[in-house]
């Protein structure tokens, strides 16, 4: 007999005794595994073996990617039997198992076990076990022996804790610095730095080994600022501007002189300092656009939002410069094609809908070489691009689907929101600058964390250097990519399984 699924089982735990069960009996359960439980269970069984839990590391494994520890699937097995068959008041006596195939993130497996054997006089029950994939592929296979209930047990069914893992930012940031520090410190132009936030940002930055900040402001205000929040400005090289706007305009003024290598917004409005961007030589063919990188404990890879900072509806050709910041800014990373997901509420083409007509369009210019260093796929709903489970269930068969390296949303609103609530409610740690002008952009906000902060810094010393003086900038917004040829970072990830890093 097959145990089935009732609605009753949301309610109550029941068991069956050895008398009620005979040969040939099965229960299964299904679980998708996310990178949640993989973390959980490396946080619960402290095996921390970097197969697991390191991206870079396990991309350069036979495996090619993370998989799930081995012991994962054997909890799942003691699932079916601890809570289906025989269920509760089941005592396990031996287990053997056999490892066929790894399991990633993304893959579905169906849990069976099956009774083989019967001992009348100890009770005993020998079953056979088995995990498979939704490819039909077995991945996991055993036998276990128990001690079954001889007694009915009914209980209501308990609810589990909410567990959230939470990312060790300070750690994240760690390892980002030690990543770029090699690179070697950038000049970064700070445009108007007056208060205590943006003042400690460039302090945090320089100390950090990222940036030589270049104070642009009225020297009197910036000596106040310092003062009052105990900061040391000594040595520091300032540009003394009586005002924001010259404070922007002379920013950029470095920066277009090539006396700087970045900019960064200080205490002035954003619009300050991109106005001054716009107006200047800093200007390319290419359309200015925001990248986030974001990293959060539901995604087993950092990943890039754009734009959510800057193009407030851009047309189809802002999308395309859109899409094509955010590739350079990729292979920035090492990433040498990546992933590219086109957002739209839905994953097929709705005439009604125009972020789907221009996420179509945008994959038939991929195809013509029109947008060139990335596998581009689109439409795609949020759920498609970042769960393979999803996708699969939906029929999508994308090599895009459920492992998205970048985001591209249909408008500014809805970026600011989708990055806002991976922030806020999923825990995600990010990091934003503004490519496609000559030198890269840090854009502050003043909710932005100490942590954001330098790791915007960082992100703007790699596509400083890997990029060139002419990050993100492109000839003409109809030419591709405009010649860049970023560095090969060392150990890339295998092509297979590209991902940002680190």
């Amino acid at each position: 007999m097959t145990s089935t699924f009732s609605s009753n089982d949301l309610q109550v735990l029941r068991n069956r005794t050895f008398d009620e069960i005979a040969v040939g009996d099965r229960a299964s359960i299904e679980r998708t595994l996310t990178a949640a439980d993989i973390q959980l269970f490396a946080a619960m069984s402290g095996d921390i073996n970097p197969q697991h839990i390191d991206a870079e590391f396990a991309a350069s494994t036979r495996f090619q990617g993370v998989i799930a520890h081995g012991m994962w699937g054997a909890a799942l097995i003691s699932a079916v039997l601890g809570t289906r068959l025989p269920g509760p008041g089941t005592i396990y006596i031996g287990q053997t198992l056999e490892f066929h195939a790894p399991v990633r993130v993304g893959d579905t497996l169906t849990v069976d076990v099956t009774v083989l054997s019967r001992d009348e006089a100890k009770h005993r029950l020998v079953l056979e076990c088995r995990c498979t994939n939704q490819d039909g592929k077995v991945v996991i296979r055993g036998e276990a022996s128990v001690l079954a209930p001889t007694e009915r047990i009914e209980r209501p069914r308990g609810t589990l804790p909410q567990v959230r893992i939470a990312l060790a930012h300070g750690d994240d940031l760690v390892r980002l610095i030690q990543y770029v520090q090699p690179l070697g410190r950038i000049r970064m132009a700070v445009a108007h730095p007056c208060d205590a936030v943006s003042l400690s940002a460039a302090l945090d930055a320089r100390a950090a080994g990222l940036i030589e900040p270049v104070l642009v402001g009225p020297r009197e205000r910036l000596d106040a600022v310092a003062r009052q929040a105990n900061l040391s400005i000594a040595g520091l090289e300032i540009e003394d501007v009586p005002h924001s706007h010259a404070a922007a305009a002379r920013a950029v003024e470095l920066a277009v002189k090539g006396g700087v290598d970045a900019l960064m917004k200080g205490s002035l409005h954003t619009d300050e300092l991109m106005g001054a961007v716009v107006a200047s030589p800093l200007r390319t063919g290419r359309r200015m656009s925001h990248c986030f990188v974001m990293q959060t404990p539901a995604y087993p890879r950092p990943f890039i939002i754009t734009d959510a900072a800057v193009n407030i509806a851009p047309t189809l050709p802002a999308k395309a410069d859109i899409v094509r910041n955010a590739i350079d800014l990729a292979h920035a990373f090492g990433v040498a094609r990546p992933r590219v997901a086109i957002l739209a509420a839905v994953e097929t083409v709705n005439p009604d809908m125009p972020a789907t007509l221009d996420a179509a369009a945008l994959c038939k210019m991929a195809d013509r070489g029109q947008i060139e260093g990335a596998v581009v796929d689109g439409p795609l709903a949020f759920d498609n691009a970042v769960s393979a489970a999803a996708a699969r269930t939906k029929g999508i068969v994308s090599s895009v689907a459920g492992a998205a390296d970048i985001l591209v949303v249909p408008d500014l609103e809805s970026g600011n929101m989708l990055a806002k609530q991976l922030e806020y409610l999923g825990g995600a740690a990010s990091a934003g600058i503004v490519l496609g002008a000559r030198v890269p952009i840090v854009l502050t906000s003043r909710a932005d964390s100490r942590e954001a902060r330098i790791a915007s810094c960082a992100v703007a010393l790699v596509a400083a250097r890997r990029l060139g003086p002419r990050a993100g900038a492109g000839v003409e917004a109809s030419s591709g990519p405009g010649g860049l040829a970023p560095a090969a970072i060392v150990n890339p990830p295998a092509p297979a399984t590209p991902e940002l890093q680190p």
